[in-house]
Order: structure tokens, then C-alpha cells, then sequence
């Protein structure tokens, strides 16, 4: 019997390695060509990358992956236009600082986070990546952003390097972050090490292969009408559904599934349909 070509799952990206040059490893180890990545991460950071093949690939933006959950280690007295190790230009000696006022400094960060992201980022500016202006030379100026901190706590300080964990909000810059925190403790600083260990509940087990329909950010429903139109993707009336409420919901049909939202019209609109449920 032919293999399933869809698979989910967890990869653990090594440092210094870019998002897209690991993604064509696994293509190349796991012999595919359609594969995709969510949430990049920057070339020096490692950790839980959510990987898809197949049809799987079009879930991204149905999988439930927020909060997001860091390590992160500051180093103290590091000054790095990039924010990271990977742009480094001078290292000021710094004194040890009170363990207290360390952890009251970092616990001092949870909740909203308003800042401006790095110039070494893929926003865009008039069209254009920051970073590329960036390295260029040219004047970077990025509006402010706002992020929440769910948790945030220091690990240890081995100075000049303290290690946090912190669970933010999708999108949240850990560089900007720990810039912010190395500003108010008043000195320089700027990472040396960047692991993300959870995206939402993706955590890394050795690439398992994940059953999507745990992960999607869309409640079960059930459809009560013939399943043939599911099968043909026909029109369906929410007066068949078992939940007619508006929202996004999971349709299970034989070895497929389908994700639909229902408007506050009580229209039901397929945002995909005849996605192939793989087991492996």
C-alpha cells in the first residue's frame, strides 16, 4: 500500500542553522519535496521547529501554537547591533550585579511589552526585509510593537550571563526582550543562546508523527447530513451540524477531514476540505 505523504511533527533545529537550509535536510532525509515550516527561527537560536509534509502543509494557520516558550541566556556587557552573538562589536566589563535585584528586573517584564523590534528582523520596510537594509548600513526605523509576557523567570545568573525562560505571545522578539531587561538593569547585553522548547503544545519527541486534529485551533463538530457532501465538497447548511454556533470547527469524514467556520449568518464556509488523516 502506498505511504501517506502527509505527516506533522516536531524537529529540533540545531544552531546556526538557518530555518529553510534545515527544512532541506528533513526533505532530503525524509525523501519528499513538498514540506513546510512554521515560526522561524533565527539562524543562531535552536530548538522546536513544527514541521508538515504533504497536504499537511496548508494547517499552519489552523494549528493552535501560541503561547510560545523560551530559554534564552543575556550576556551582560555584550553590545551586538543584532542583539546576538552572531554581531558582536565590544564587550564591556561589567560588575556583578545583586542576584535580587537580577530576578526582580526580569520578573518585572510580565505582562504587555511595548518596543521596537530589531533592525536585524524580517519586517518589512517600504517593501524591503529589514535586515537586508540593516546590512547594509542604512537607518532602520521600525514602528513599536506590543507583546505579552505570560511568565517570565530568571534560571540562574552566572554572571556575566543570566538564563531566563519566558512565554510570550506569537510574534514576541526574545532579543528585544533581552535587550530591554539588560537596559534596566543598566548595562549593554545581548544573547548568546536562544532555544525555543514549546509552541503552544508542540514540544520536540524525537519527530513523532502528530495526529493534526490534537493540534488545530477548531472545536469537533459533526455533520448529521448526507456524507457524501462532504465527499464532494457541496454546500452544507448548518442546520446540519451538530453545533450550529458561529466559529471554526473540525469535520471527521471516513479517513479525511475538512475545517469549516460558521458566520454569525449562519453561513458555513469550507476553509479546507478532503484533507487526508495519515497515520504512521
Amino acid at each position: 500500500m502506498e505511504a501517506c505523504p502527509n505527516r506533522l511533527f516536531v524537529a529540533r533545529k540545531p544552531m546556526f542553522v538557518g530555518s529553510n537550509a534545515f527544512l532541506s535536510r528533513l526533505k532530503r532525509r525524509y525523501g519528499v519535496r513538498k514540506a513546510g515550516f512554521s515560526g522561524t527561527l533565527d539562524p543562531f537560536a535552536c530548538g522546536t521547529l513544527v514541521i508538515a509534509f504533504g497536504q499537511y502543509t496548508r494547517l499552519f494557520r489552523f494549528l493552535a501554537k501560541s503561547p510560545k516558550t523560551y530559554r534564552a541566556t543575556l550576556w551582560l556587557g555584550a553590545e551586538s547591533p543584532t542583539l546576538d552573538i552572531e554581531g558582536i562589536t565590544a564587550l564591556h566589563d561589567v560588575s556583578r550585579l545583586p542576584e535580587a535585584k537580577v530576578q526582580k528586573t526580569v520578573e518585572s517584564f510580565v505582562g504587555d511589552f511595548t518596543y521596537p523590534p530589531p533592525a536585524f528582523s524580517a519586517k518589512k520596510v517600504a517593501g524591503k526585509r529589514a535586515y537586508d537594509l540593516a546590512r547594509r548600513g542604512e537607518e532602520v526605523a521600525l514602528g513599536p510593537v506590543t507583546s505579552r509576557i505570560h511568565a517570565i523567570r530568571p534560571l540562574h545568573y552566572r554572571h556575566p550571563f543570566i538564563t531566563f525562560e519566558a512565554t510570550v505571545s506569537e510574534g514576541t522578539y526574545i532579543r528585544s526582550l533581552a535587550e530591554a531587561i539588560a537596559k534596566a538593569l543598566g548595562v549593554p547585553g545581548a544573547l548568546s543562546y536562544l532555544e525555543r522548547t514549546r509552541e503552544g503544545r508542540f514540544v520536540y519527541r524525537h519527530e513523532e508523527a502528530l495526529d493534526p486534529l490534537d493540534f488545530l485551533d477548531a472545536a469537533p463538530n459533526r455533520y448529521l447530513g448526507d456524507p457524501a457532501d462532504l465527499e464532494m465538497g457541496r454546500k452544507l447548511s448548518a442546520r446540519n451540524l451538530q453545533n450550529p454556533e458561529p466559529g471554526r470547527y473540525t469535520l471527521v469524514f471516513g479517513p479525511f477531514f475538512a475545517i469549516i467556520e460558521i458566520t454569525k449568518s449562519q453561513e458555513v464556509r469550507y476553509l479546507l476540505n478532503k484533507v487526508k488523516r495519515c497515520s504512521f
